[in-house]
């Protein structure tokens, strides 16, 4: 009897699951890292070549087929600013003025954004009770994280608001990239390197226009940037994909709630941040939020899983 080939061994999707939230819920205290002798332009742009060396490594293996066509390009470009070019610079500008943690829960509220604009853009979308409960739950708890009664004002609050608008910038492009790019006949894959090499781009553009040649540059802000490149904005697409793949969008989805959780151990434990009680109190209120907006929180008899909504 001939030897048999060893069987291939699978990664349970809740392994990697964890590795997805865990990669992205990390960056936050990369980019933190990153900013100590780097501009915050330069920690995007540095992110965005390691990144799409790092998907253009696999789309080359897989010899997958890139999108052609300059309307096809138009569109990935705007998708590339709302996605990449754009909230990166926004985040890490965002952490020159507030912790690594408050630029987490604020990206908590990415799924809120989306559902707004694909409320206004798509008519067939309607506004369901509970949706609109989650909408106004989820925007409370926007207001609990900035803590108005304490005074609103100065470097903090622009650091506010810069990670905000990343969130708002995530909220545009799901309902574009649903409209103009999701039926392309390119794998997510492909699309992903695209993507990312218009941000790259864009930002090799703006870069030198922008900032000046770091003075010095620290060995532990460059292993940043690159592990933010390599594994934030590269590998965590494959990543994701594989789950998408194995479990859909619903389960994949629910990374949302973890992504602040992973951010705020990461800045309490490793960078030695502080909490408002405001901050988690606020980021949990938006997070039921986020929770009803999706449906996550409905009981229906003899369902053993809520409902969801697909991933923002």
């Amino acid at each position: 009897m001939g030897d048999t080939p060893p069987a291939r061994v699978a990664v349970p999707w809740q392994a990697q699951y964890a590795l997805l939230a865990s990669i992205w819920g990390l960056s936050f205290m990369l980019i933190k890292i990153g900013n100590e002798t780097l501009d915050p332009i330069q920690v995007s742009f540095g992110r965005m070549i390691v990144g799409t060396a790092a998907l253009g490594a696999i789309v080359l293996v897989k010899r997958e087929r890139l999108p052609r066509g300059l309307r096809a390009w138009g569109h990935i470009l705007v998708v590339s600013a709302l996605f990449n070019s754009i909230p990166m610079t926004l985040y890490a500008w965002a952490e020159t003025h507030v912790s690594s943690i408050v630029a987490g829960i604020w990206n908590g509220t990415t799924p809120l954004f989306v559902l707004v604009v694909v409320l206004a853009a798509f008519p067939e979308e309607r506004p369901t009770r509970e949706r609109s409960a989650g909408i106004v739950v989820g925007f409370a708890g926007v207001v609990v994280v900035l803590g108005p009664w304490s005074g609103l004002g100065g470097q903090s609050l622009a650091g506010n608001l810069a990670a905000l608008a990343a969130a708002l910038c995530y909220g545009l492009g799901y309902p574009y990239l649903r409209r103009y790019v999701a039926a392309s006949r390119e794998s997510g894959l492909a699309l992903s390197f695209a993507q990312l090499l218009c941000a790259m781009v864009c930002l090799a553009v703006v870069t030198p226009l922008a900032t000046d040649a770091p003075s010095h540059v620290s060995a532990r802000s460059l292993a940043a940037v690159a592990a933010l490149g390599a594994f934030g904005t590269g590998f965590a697409y494959v990543i994701q994909y594989a789950i998408l793949r194995q479990v859909g969008t619903t389960t994949a989805s629910t990374v949302t709630y973890v992504i602040p959780v992973v951010a705020t151990v990461a800045g309490l434990v490793f960078l030695g941040e502080h909490l408002r009680w405001n901050e988690p109190v606020g980021a949990l209120v938006v997070l039921v939020g986020v929770a009803l907006t999706q449906g996550r929180l409905r009981y229906v008899p003899g369902r053993t899983r809520p409902s969801a909504a697909g991933k923002p």
